[in-house]
């Protein structure tokens, strides 16, 4: 058979070139053609749980959002795997799928199960999806500096949450910016405690007119008699 293909091209040897040259320009173009991955996605088919708990330590948050949560993802169809961290403030639920498995399936069922577990989380744990980005989505991290020294650290936080981050997530591609470090501004009130037993106050009204005080109201025009 071999030797049959030998005699075959060498009698022919404007076919055989003909094809060579056919099979070249098709290998150019496949090579054109075919997609790479500088970082090829290997990471798993997973949907992670961000639940923030303001205040409360590591332990309470591991027995309070991420122990219910946990429990609850393990029957998730087809979840293989789930994975729960707590920190301070913080707890993190990785739900794992089988492979294959489309991506916002999957989402679509842990929101259908978180659903049915946030209202026995307690007061103010706020539970939310992380982006539908993959393992290796990280490709890009940038550091904000005034090198003029007139914006401390809270005017550099509220640049990058309120203009910066969302300009970023215009970007065609981009799943989520994520704020890392800063400084939260925040206001403070200091309580003399002998002036409260003198006007006979106790701290919850304090902290009950404060709450009160930033409370924000919609309002409208009411027309009457051809008058607002």
């Amino acid at each position: 058979m071999i030797a049959r293909l030998i005699r075959w091209s060498t009698e022919n040897r404007f076919l055989v070139l003909v094809f060579a040259v056919l099979l070249a320009f098709a290998g150019l173009y496949a090579v054109k053609r075919t997609p790479l991955d500088a970082i090829p996605d290997l990471s798993d088919v997973q949907v992670i749980i961000k639940t923030t708990y303001p205040g409360q330590a590591p332990q309470v948050v591991e027995d309070q959002v991420t122990y219910p949560l946990t429990t609850a993802m393990l029957s998730v169809p087809g979840a293989v795997t789930v994975r729960g961290y707590s920190f301070f403030n913080d707890s993190y639920v990785y739900v794992i799928f089988e492979d294959g498995t489309d991506l916002y399936w999957a989402r679509s069922r842990v929101l259908e199960y978180l659903s049915q577990v946030a209202p026995t989380l307690p007061e103010g744990a706020r539970p939310a999806l992380g982006p539908d980005a993959t393992g290796v989505g990280w490709v890009f991290q940038y550091a904000l500096v005034d090198r003029t020294g007139r914006h401390d650290i809270s005017e550099l936080t509220s640049i990058q949450d309120w203009f910066l981050k969302y300009e970023l997530q215009t970007v065609p591609g981009v799943a989520e910016v994520a704020t890392i470090g800063g400084m939260k501004r925040q206001y403070q009130v200091v309580v003399d405690p002998d002036r409260l037993r003198a006007y006979g106050l106790p701290l919850k009204t304090i902290v009950e007119a404060i709450r009160r005080g930033n409370q924000e109201t919609g309002g409208r025009v009411i027309e009457m008699a051809e008058a607002e």
